[in-house]
């Protein structure tokens, strides 16, 4: 890792759209920091940066090519996730509740178990982090509730007219799905062209997403945090899935 970059408080990233992957034995990696400092996480956002590690390791800065991707208007509600979704939708004890308790969500995505990649790398530095992206108003929790109990979701970014999707997690089968589709369907309402997915894995391709190269998505990044209409708000309800109905 000699060639690649270690970042103090206010070092700048190294562009990854300039600049190729510093160590080509490990493709992706931009930068690697002792912690993530005040500031260094939005500042990474805004040029196709995100942390991904593990407890006991520095701070890893990821910028990999390809990029993996959703684009709302290709997000894959078959017939039986509609049905999914129509049921949800008629019971009056379920409900899509966003930013109640940000906390509750970014937890049970650290404590999830799943097939593609384990939570682990969601640490205690990871959650704080995001913990106050949100309260600046750049991170948003969509939790999927039933009989009161917090039974999926998922955390996301933004930033303009671009959000990256982080982590979802299901106490019920689907229940992350049903968030995803109304993530979606809140960013076609609201004109976001993607959904930045960071990892590729076949979960996200069977509901729609596809890998694109990273410098189509570090030019459309520009466009989305460049777009004018950015005041969007993020308060909606179940009433948004009627849109896959």
């Amino acid at each position: 890792m000699g060639q690649i970059a270690w970042l103090g408080p206010h070092d700048p990233f190294p562009n990854p759209l300039l600049e190729a992957d510093p160590d080509p034995s490990v493709p992706g990696l931009i930068a690697v920091s002792e912690q993530i400092y005040p500031g260094q996480l939005a500042r990474a956002y805004q040029q196709g940066i995100f942390p991904w590690y593990s407890d006991n390791q520095p701070v890893l800065w990821w910028s990999p090519d390809p990029r993996m991707v959703l684009k709302p208007s290709n997000f894959k509600c078959s017939d039986s996730l509609r049905k999914i979704i129509r049921l949800f939708c008629q019971n009056s004890q379920s409900q899509v509740e966003v930013d109640r308790d940000f906390g509750a969500v970014i937890r049970s995505c650290a404590t999830s178990t799943r097939k593609d990649q384990d939570g682990t790398w969601i640490t205690h530095e990871i959650m704080d982090a995001y913990t106050a992206l949100h309260e600046q108003g750049n991170a948003h929790s969509i939790a999927v509730i039933e009989d009161g109990q917090l039974m999926g979701g998922l955390y996301c970014v933004s930033f303009g007219g671009m959000v990256f999707g982080e982590s979802m997690f299901s106490r019920k089968t689907n229940t992350s799905k049903i968030a995803l589709a109304a993530l979606s369907a809140w960013c076609l309402a609201n004109e976001v062209y993607m959904i930045d997915c960071q990892q590729e894995t076949a979960h996200l391709h069977s509901l729609g997403a596809a890998p694109i190269p990273r410098k189509d998505f570090l030019e459309q990044l520009q466009v989305s945090l460049n777009q004018t209409k950015i005041d969007k708000s993020w308060t909606f309800d179940k009433t948004i899935l009627h849109h896959w109905l």
